[in-house]
């Protein structure tokens, strides 16, 4: 059937580029490029993933096949840009190549999976795919599918399309209004514009740059309540030597070392080690935890460290022990004045969901007992600062970030260990999306890591003073910015996300009513 006789319009010739690589390697092309890898990263080039996806949706023959195209569509270049995470089910979790090679095929698969029920929406409009109606509709439409994918199968918002722009602070700013997910329909629906292929719709390609570019030029920054200076200690310690018990000694004298550096060098208000940095049970009295206390009784400056934590459950049918992620803070004399246990655990990584009935798994970190989320959220309290825990994976949830915020934080801190992933891309994608929560919440991000990337992420997402993976290092801001003044997504966050879904399905309602029963 023609494209006339059918409704559709030809987003460009059939030799343009468009049509010369394919929908799918145009999808692979625009995810690879797109985000963070190892070769090239440009971020614009994210905006070939909805062009591919709308390229699909035009070639659709029915609801099912649109869901097939989508999802073939985006398969290749979700796998190819999860590719690390072969890498730890293979170091760590003891799987062959051949058995880990699949996870990011599987896992990408599940992404796609989303980018399958965008055409399916899609093709409701397949005759009036290239109107502006249809475009709006799209990008709420995407935003909506980043939304469930933050909360269903335990959440997994990795490699949202508005964290392909964080290396360019100056597209970011519209986060801080309609926050990471409205971004990426934003840009989901720049994506379709490019698509089209037709200059009525191509006119609304300059308004949606605009509206990603103006808010970071109009924005007036905070004046911050206090600036606190803080020495980040990255201790490069081997994923495969952490927790062999003959070395802790050993990794304990290097975050002393570092620390006693960063103090002579500058004196900071507090010194922070990443995530787990003492590989042992710091709440028991050890030769280990006395060393911590006095050493930093000796520097003269508190210190945030992570380490990993015990509690005994009281409830009935309770196993003996449970195991915790935890922050301790620890004040100028070497005393524990508060913690935090990590609240949003990773899956296969810190538990097995459901575990009885896939008993052939283990999770990756070590220890024969499960993880339990923690339940206290409140800031920990250092001088003036009022410091928002997010330990590791809980800075790609932007809701977590809300609620440190709303507790009262004036600046976020993000300890990680991104040493299961070796030298790929999984670090800059994990700081990427980190950088979004600095900027729908106005906050600095203080960023502490094991291996990299260890940084201060500005509340406009610049970085400063990012460090190189892999490097033994202390990384020092003299003047962390501390505010308090709320952005236009921290106040109605929950009407946000909320308008994303109703008004895309009320638009896609409308449509189906309209266009979506007729034939072609």
């Amino acid at each position: 059937m023609s494209n006339r006789s059918s409704g559709f319009s030809s987003p460009s010739r059939p030799d343009s580029f468009l049509y010369r690589f394919g929908p799918a390697g145009l999808a692979l092309i625009g995810a690879w490029f797109g985000f963070a890898n190892p070769l090239a990263h440009f971020p614009p080039a994210v905006l070939l993933l909805p062009a591919a996806l709308i390229l699909a949706t035009s070639r659709a023959r029915g609801y099912g096949h649109a869901f097939r195209t989508g999802l073939l569509t985006a398969l290749p270049g979700y796998a190819a840009s999860l590719y690390w995470l072969a890498i730890p089910v293979h170091d760590f979790g003891g799987l062959p190549w051949a058995l880990a090679l699949p996870c990011p095929v599987l896992v990408g698969a599940v992404l796609a999976a989303y980018a399958g029920l965008f055409c399916v929406a899609m093709y409701v409009v397949r005759t009036r795919l290239h109107t502006p109606l249809a475009v709006l509709l799209g990008g709420l439409l995407w935003a909506s599918l980043e939304l469930a994918r933050n909360h269903l199968l335990t959440g997994f918002p990795w490699i949202t399309l508005a964290s392909a722009l964080a290396p360019w602070p100056a597209t970011l700013g519209l986060s801080a209004w309609i926050g990471g997910f409205g971004l990426s329909g934003v840009v989901a629906a720049m994506g379709h514009v490019l698509a089209s292929g037709r200059l009525r719709t191509g006119l609304a390609f300059l308004p949606l740059l605009a509206l990603c570019l103006l808010p970071a030029y109009l924005r007036t920054p905070a004046e911050p309540v206090g600036t606190a200076s803080v020495g980040m200690i990255q201790g490069n310690i081997d994923q495969s030597l952490k927790w062999d018990e003959s070395l802790q000694a050993s990794i304990l004298s290097t975050y002393v070392k570092l620390t006693r550096e960063a103090v002579e060098r500058s004196a900071p208000d507090l010194v922070v080690w990443p995530e787990t940095a003492m590989p042992f049970y710091f709440q028991d009295p050890s030769d280990f935890s006395t060393a911590v206390r006095a050493a930093v009784k000796q520097a003269g400056v508190p210190l945030l460290a992570g380490s990993p934590a015990y509690s005994v459950p009281t409830e009935p049918g309770a196993p003996q022990f449970v195991l915790h992620n935890r922050a301790y803070l620890l004040n100028r004399g070497g005393e524990v004045v508060s913690w935090y246990d990590k609240e949003h655990l990773v899956p296969f990584g810190e538990y097995v969901p459901l575990g009885e009935w896939l008993p052939f798994i283990t999770k990756l970190v070590p220890g024969q007992f499960e993880f339990r989320p923690g339940i206290n959220s409140a800031p920990l309290s250092s001088g003036t600062m009022a410091m928002g825990l997010l330990i590791c994976y809980e800075a790609i949830f932007p809701e977590l970030a809300q609620a440190r915020v709303e507790a009262g934080a004036n600046v976020l801190v993000n300890i990680s260990n991104d040493a299961w992933f070796g030298r790929s891309s999984a670090p800059l994608q994990h700081l990427h999306m980190a950088v979004l929560r600095a900027v729908e919440q106005n906050r600095a991000i203080i960023r502490a890591t094991n291996t990299g990337v260890s940084v201060v992420i500005g509340p406009d997402g610049s970085l400063k003073g990012a460090s190189e993976l892999f490097a033994t290092l202390v990384v020092h801001d003299p003047a962390v910015p501390l505010l308090t003044e709320t952005t236009f997504y921290h106040e109605h966050m929950l009407l946000i996300h909320t308008t994303f879904p109703i008004l895309g399905l009320v638009l896609l309602t409308l449509a189906w009513l309209k266009w979506g029963r007729k034939r072609h």
